[in-house]
């Protein structure tokens, strides 16, 4: 386990996925990431790529070929190499290797890098292309915050708030985890989403469309919050286990497959491209008070 820590907040990454494992508020004593129960939900916050949600079959396209291709890639199963280890930022490299090659027929590095700034978390994802054709890729968070922060309160206490009032249509999913391609309305009124147990009934919320790249999970009781701030993601994905005692906020550059559109990878829905010899990176914030 990597640990790094401030005045503010210590947390800790492990080398699988490079996952966050803990987000602790030291000023609150709060645990923020849910702690991975593995008879509800064995994850904490995993790192998606090179695809994020399902493909339909199982597999990808790449000029002509088929690749197996499992929900929301293999990097969140990977060991990662710890490449550098400061008390407040660490970087975790993924290496594209002939068991990589067999499902994603790139040659890449992915990095994660996790840097502290007082109450708040950078997460940094960057991808370099070491191939000689372009590449194509989605990449995405899926933390999970534990609710509620404080004993005597209840998952009902709390909500999340958008940074604009807009119009929150979700994309409906399938039974299968693909996009039907129908919508439906989230919020009528306000910023605010009501958490409730019956909120993921019908699988995650997933927006493409809003202005909003600020999502905060709060309490009616007290002012704790988790800020989660995402610039230069446009999907962004809201999910929890049914019945289970966290929500997950999760940016995405890119989605599941649509029902009935089987396509190449380039074509594939908010897909991200490199170049040969180019880098891509991105990067999202958690704050907490």
């Amino acid at each position: 386990m990597t640990q790094l820590e401030n005045d503010f907040l210590r947390v800790t990454i492990r080398p699988k996925g490079a996952e966050l494992t803990s987000l602790f508020n030291k000023k609150t004593g709060i645990e923020h990431l849910w702690q991975a129960d593995p008879a509800v939900w064995p994850w904490h916050a995993p790192n998606l790529f090179p695809v994020i949600g399902g493909c339909l079959d199982n597999e990808i396209r790449v000029a002509d070929e088929r690749f197996p291709m499992g929900r929301h890639g293999f990097a969140r199963q990977s060991e990662f190499t710890l490449e550098e280890a400061l008390p407040e930022k660490a970087r975790f490299s993924l290496h594209s290797s002939a068991q990589t090659e067999a499902s994603y027929p790139f040659r890449f590095c992915f990095q994660i890098i996790y840097r502290l700034d007082n109450a708040t978390l950078t997460v940094i994802y960057k991808v370099t292309n070491e191939d000689n054709q372009p590449i194509y890729f989605s990449v995405g968070a899926h933390p999970a915050f534990a609710v509620p922060f404080t004993p005597g309160e209840s998952y009902e206490d709390y909500m999340l708030e958008f940074q604009k009032e807009e119009n929150y249509d979700r994309h409906l999913l399938s039974d299968e985890g693909f996009f039907t391609g129908q919508t439906e309305p989230v919020l009528a009124v306000g910023n605010q989403l009501p958490l409730t147990r019956d909120l993921f009934d019908k699988d995650a919320l997933v927006f493409k469309t809003l202005d909003s790249r600020r999502l905060t999970l709060r309490s009616r009781h007290h002012d704790h919050a988790v800020t989660v701030t995402y610039p230069a993601f446009p999907y962004v994905g809201i999910w929890a286990k049914p019945g289970a005692d966290f929500v997950c906020i999760e940016p995405w550059l890119g989605c599941a497959d649509t029902e009935g559109r089987k396509v190449d990878i380039s074509q594939k829905e908010g897909i991200q491209t490199v170049e040969a010899g180019s880098e891509f990176e991105a990067g999202f914030t958690i704050g907490v008070q």
